[in-house]
């Protein structure tokens, strides 16, 4: 599945897009104790973003990663480490998935965890702030195509910003 290089209007579809995720991932981690969430800005009403659905499975403490880990490597998903942030393990998608998406372990409440609520959460209760966020992901939108690094960079500051 080709990875999506675009900022969109947000779609009213990604909360539902989101339920056939976490239902496909609640089969594999049976067993494994854990939260699946919605983050990442398709989880913001009103939020343009790029039509990826983030999720994060949070385990309730940091031995409980191995198995979330061995689970979701079981059903197809290849563990890519932490790919530069400390407290997420990155997971790259099976070959015959219906949605694509981002998927990270986080151990609850670690900073990795935090600030993705945090975001999330700050960008649902302020229209100001998302209307900034929205403006900076638009502005850098065109780096997709060419940097993703440049686009996750660019909007970096901001994004710090906000965790303020």
């Amino acid at each position: 599945m080709k990875t999506p290089a675009e900022v969109v209007a947000y779609d009213s579809r990604w909360p539902a897009w989101f339920d056939e995720i976490r239902v496909s991932l609640e089969r594999l981690l049976d067993g494994v104790p854990c939260e699946i969430e919605h983050v990442g800005s398709t989880a913001v009403p009103g939020l343009a973003a790029k039509p990826i659905i983030d999720v994060d499975v949070v385990v309730p403490a940091v031995d409980q990663v191995a198995a979330a880990t061995a689970a979701l490597v079981s059903g197809g998903y290849e563990h890519e480490g932490e790919l530069g942030i400390t407290g997420r393990e990155a997971f790259g998608l099976p070959a015959q998935v219906a949605r694509y998406h981002h998927l990270y372990v986080v151990v609850a409440d670690n900073k990795a965890h935090r600030d993705h609520v945090l975001l999330r959460d700050r960008l649902r209760a302020d229209p100001e702030a998302l209307a900034r966020y929205a403006a900076r992901k638009r502005e850098l939108a065109p780096l997709l195509l060419t940097d993703r690094s440049a686009y996750v960079d660019g909007k970096r500051a901001l994004i710090e910003e906000l965790l303020r």
